[in-house]
């Protein structure tokens, strides 16, 4: 595929992936651009389709699905969510580095396709200091807290596994771990950083 290699960033909520996101975007605001994902779900006012979400049916993603269409889907709450390749290939076309911030189950599945990304988990120092933040986001029921400490649990143990992730990142320190993210891709924005002051 034409284009910089795309990149997965995993990690459960809390390790701090939307913080460092924020942070790469506005230092290389015209190196990265998102997927636009697939979902069955209703527009919510002021959502627009094929901007925010590909508002679709059912019938459709599923029949997309099983034509291997999508790098990853999942259902949550009744509804189908999912990103296509075409989706991915668009932010590539645009010589743009293509973010795609998904789960485990995401990523075993772009495991199964021809994307060849880079795969990057963001991991908190210790489930300890995951709760103290999610505590502190003051935004969780404690029955929702501990589902997602349970579900954390497991995305830790999964950055274990050999091979899954090219760079696990411990995010202790904020800076050190933009450090560590911005080194991983360098590579990459520098192509993106050639390519478009050549053309």
């Amino acid at each position: 595929m034409a284009g910089p290699k795309p990149v997965v960033l995993s990690g459960p909520s809390g390790a701090g992936k939307s913080t460092l996101l924020k942070k790469l975007m506005k230092e290389y605001d015209s190196v990265f651009g998102f997927s636009v994902s697939h979902t069955t779900r209703n527009p919510r006012p002021g959502e627009e389709t094929g901007k925010d979400y590909h508002f679709v049916t059912r019938e459709l993603m599923q029949a997309g699905i099983d034509n291997g269409e999508f790098v990853e889907y999942a259902e949550f709450s009744g509804n189908m969510y999912g990103t296509s390749k075409a989706a991915v290939q668009d932010v590539q076309a645009k010589n743009l580095i293509c973010i795609l911030d998904i789960d485990m189950q995401g990523v075993r599945n772009i495991k199964q396709t021809d994307l060849s990304p880079i795969y990057i988990s963001i991991q908190p120092p210790s489930m300890a200091i995951l709760e103290k933040r999610l505590r502190d986001r003051k935004t969780e029921s404690e029955e929702s807290l501990q589902k997602r400490l349970r579900a954390a649990k497991v995305d830790m143990e999964f950055s274990k596994e050999p091979g899954v992730f090219d760079v696990v990142i411990v995010n202790d320190n904020l800076d050190d771990a933009y450090d560590q993210l911005k080194n991983t891709l360098l590579e990459e924005i520098n192509k993106v950083k050639k390519t478009s002051t050549s053309s």
